[in-house]
């Protein structure tokens, strides 16, 4: 059935994986501002909606995330997470940052208007 899917396929909205993943990474990075999006609904028809799993995205701004490349960010919201990459989570979507990442100006604007 390459192709082709039905209204049982379309994953629905899941607050409690939302909160789930929200505690996790409260617990883990102490995030000074964390976002969790839930867009598995624009994934209709996708394998990993089939198999019940989501696809979501965050935005977390951390201290724990000082001096650290992106790669190794990544790395402690995926260890954050645990077992949910496995059991609920298909694609996750990550923007990590600093606070005086998230604070600052766009590339090339000093004056920060």
């Amino acid at each position: 059935m390459s192709g082709s899917w039905s209204e049982a396929d379309i994953p629905r909205l899941n607050p409690a994986r939302v909160e789930r993943i929200r505690a996790l990474l409260t617990e883990a990075l102490a995030p000074l501002a964390l976002k969790v999006h839930d867009d598995s609904h624009k994934h209709a028809g996708h394998a990993g909606a089939r198999g019940g799993q989501g696809h979501f995205r965050v935005e977390i701004v951390s201290a724990a995330f000082a001096g650290k490349p992106p790669l190794a960010r990544h790395r402690l919201v995926y260890a954050a997470l645990g077992t949910m990459m496995q059991t609920d989570i298909h694609a996750l979507a990550i923007r990590a940052l600093t606070l005086d990442e998230d604070v600052a100006p766009p590339a090339g604007r000093q004056d920060g208007t």
